[in-house]
């Protein structure tokens, strides 16, 4: 029992420190936010720059580049439903930045009630060394139920303690780059529709002064 207890817990111990690191290497800027993608959105002014933010989101695949592609390919509806698509297809994108945290999760709580079980089995092995009259028949006994109980809470510690915090500061970081995703795509959303706003403006501007679009631009 002691064994399989031992190995539940550095089991659990492997799976945490697995997640840990893969969430670490996930959740990195540069795989999240890529700094190409960001300056393409911030200097991104009129239509005409459209193709050129494609080529930085496809030569930087990143859950913000899949968004603004998302966004990109959604053009020809007016502009509160595509922000609708997108809110729809960005909670697919979070959810995958959360894969793991459930685990890491998870284990926060089952850690230290596994450490729990293995402390109770060793009061029992404690208590069953006892006589009648309360005194250790077997050292070697009393020992093992001593190095059980305190074992188990540590590892369970251990291990609960450092998932914990990699929890809490990998939600955190998945929550900032929630509101930066959502900022560089609503700016993406707001440029990209005001120059076409503007560009109907001046054709029914040029039509209404029977002057050809590109000569009104040009005045």
């Amino acid at each position: 029992m002691e064994a399989f207890i031992i190995a539940c817990l550095l089991l659990t111990s492997v799976t945490a420190i697995t997640f840990i690191v893969e969430r670490g290497l996930a959740l990195r800027e540069r795989k999240v936010t890529p700094q190409p993608v960001t300056d393409a959105v911030n200097n991104y002014t009129a239509a005409r720059d459209l193709p050129l933010l494609r080529a930085v989101c496809t030569q930087n695949p990143s859950p913000v580049s899949r968004l603004l592609l998302f966004s990109a390919d959604h053009l020809d509806v007016p502009k509160a439903e595509n922000s609708s698509l997108l809110e729809t297809r960005a909670r697919y994108e979070l959810s995958t930045l959360e894969r793991g945290l459930v685990v890491l999760e998870i284990i926060v709580g089952i850690a230290p009630l596994m450490g729990l079980v293995g402390t109770i089995y060793g009061l029992v092995l404690l208590f069953g060394s006892m006589d009648s009259t309360g005194a250790a028949t077997d050292s070697a006994r009393f020992a093992a139920g001593i190095s059980t109980a305190l074992n188990a809470t540590l590892l369970g510690l251990l291990i609960a303690i450092p998932a914990l915090v990699s929890w809490s500061y990998y939600s955190r970081k998945v929550e900032t780059f929630a509101v930066r995703m959502e900022s560089l795509c609503d700016e993406f959303l707001r440029k990209q529709y005001r120059s076409e706003g503007a560009a109907a403006s001046t054709a029914a501007a040029a039509a209404a002064s029977g002057t050809p679009p590109a000569m009104s631009a040009v005045r």
